[in-house]
């Protein structure tokens, strides 16, 4: 089955950095796309950020500039290189493949102002 742990999240002051980790089994990693989503409390789960399997990307406007999505298909692992962080950044972060969407546990991250 489909298996994603994220990894990476903390507490950051606004302005700093964090870079989150998404590892994946059970799918054809090298072949998916893979997608970034964020939930803050009492809102709709985002899409943030994805990436093919060739690298080509594409991001929310609220994170463009900002987050950086990579991959590496050795390790099966996808990335998300997160700077300039904002208070309204803070939410739990998921991984998954797109199209067809699966769900980890997710990282929490925190930004104090």
């Amino acid at each position: 089955q489909v298996q994603l742990v994220e990894s990476g999240g903390g507490l950051v002051q606004a302005g700093g950095s964090l870079r989150l980790s998404c590892t994946a089994s059970g799918i054809r990693f090298s072949i998916n796309t893979m997608a970034w989503f964020r939930q803050a409390p009492g809102k709709q789960r985002e899409w943030i950020a994805q990436i093919t399997g060739s690298g080509d990307t594409n991001y929310a406007d609220s994170v463009k500039g900002r987050f950086t999505i990579s991959r590496d298909n050795s390790k099966n692992t996808v990335y998300l290189q997160m700077n300039s962080l904002k208070p309204e950044d803070a939410a739990v972060y998921f991984c998954t493949p797109w199209p067809r969407l699966y769900w980890g546990q997710g990282t929490q991250v925190t930004v104090s102002s």
